[in-house]
């Protein structure tokens, strides 16, 4: 698939503009704060429904306006498609082809994106939440039942911490209702947490020869998912649930004297292993930089698989942050085969026929115009 038009309405420090981009590279020339990384945030957002810088979607808008709307024509192997995605103080509305969708849930998926940005080189030495983010967001993109599970888990453990605080200040007493609200949170933790092995599967298909080839065959990677319940990823669904009761009711009073649920998905890391060591606590930059991309590379291929088609690329700035080898690399994986976008300052020092064959673009005060 490959994004044919896109098109911006009060974004960020974009007013209005229609570009139309090649199913190939695409660079994306500017100095820093003109605009670069909004077209690419753009492409995400319309994508995601959400942005991978933010958290706030109040930022989206461009200053004093009332709402921000991206819109682009997607070409995929069905045929195209047009996303349009509205952003306002009062909530986000999603169309695809022009029909509005109840649930962004069911419009999650549309058009597929792998983002590769500077701080996705923190996936392995940052928090625990950047790699349970990194997992939400993929497992997301090829499966909505994943987003509505997701999201069901965070309104009942919200609802539940809500009432161990209530429990733990004793303003309430009653432990039926906590019953009853981790049997409904157990129920869809194990879903989430058999996705999350499923999907852990195949990264580690994909990531473990990439990351060979990367390190010229001197470095094998193994992916493990921490979690807070003691099954295996070959466990059963029921299994995985009466894990999750047995644990809660082993911890009950704990949760209670602390307010807040302490174990389940939103508490679950990942850890990488190169050579059986751990890469977070015992590799160098050079490994962690090596793992984070191999994860990245891993993740088109998985995507391909999963729904016949590949994913968009962003490349936010970050091939300046990789060295020669990684560069070529990475520019020799998706030659030919993915539609990218490669943000960047200069292309200057970087040589490979992938960059010389590519559409490019400049980027000037929120002005974007073809120049090849």
């Amino acid at each position: 698939m490959y994004i044919k038009e896109l098109a911006l309405t009060n974004y960020r420090n974009y007013e209005k503009t229609t570009v139309a981009f090649e199913n190939k590279v695409n660079v994306i020339l500017g100095e820093n704060a003109q605009g670069k990384t909004n077209i690419m945030e753009s492409i995400f957002v319309l994508s995601m429904a959400k942005s991978h810088r933010t958290s706030n979607d109040k930022e989206l808008i461009k200053w004093e306006s009332e709402f921000a709307k991206i819109s682009g024509v997607v070409e995929k192997e069905r045929g195209p498609v047009t996303l349009d995605l509205i952003i306002s103080t009062k909530g986000k509305k999603a169309k695809y082809n022009y029909i509005e969708q109840q649930k962004l849930s069911q419009y999650i998926g549309a058009m597929n994106t792998v983002m590769f940005a500077p701080e996705d080189l923190n996936l392995v030495k940052g928090s625990p939440q950047v790699r349970r983010r990194f997992i939400d967001m993929e497992i997301g993109q090829v499966s909505p039942v994943y987003m509505h599970d997701l999201s069901k888990y965070q309104k009942v453990l919200q609802h539940r911490n809500q009432y161990l605080k209530q429990l733990q200040t004793r303003k309430q007493s009653d432990l039926s209702l906590l019953d009853i609200l981790t049997a409904q949170l157990t129920e869809v933790a194990a879903r989430i947490l058999k996705k999350r092995f499923e999907f852990l599967q195949l990264l580690q298909k994909w990531a473990e020869p990439i990351h060979f080839g990367i390190s010229r065959g001197l470095e094998n990677l193994r992916i493990e998912y921490k979690n807070s319940i003691d099954v295996s990823e070959d466990a059963d669904l029921s299994k995985m649930i009466e894990a999750y009761h047995e644990k809660f009711d082993k911890i009950k009073s704990r949760e209670i004297d602390r307010g807040v649920t302490l174990i389940g998905p939103h508490r679950d890391d990942l850890l990488f292993y190169v050579n059986e060591k751990d890469v977070q606590t015992f590799g160098s930059q050079g490994q962690q930089r090596t793992t984070a991309l191999s994860l990245k590379l891993a993740e088109i291929e998985l995507i391909n698989q999963e729904i016949g088609e590949y994913p968009i690329l962003l490349l936010d700035d970050v091939l300046s942050e990789l060295d020669d080898f990684r560069q070529s690399h990475l520019l020799n994986t998706i030659q030919g085969k993915v539609q990218t976008f490669v943000t960047t300052t200069s292309i200057e020092g970087i040589h490979h026929e992938t960059l010389d064959k590519a559409a490019t673009f400049e980027v000037e005060a929120g002005v974007i115009q073809k120049i090849k």
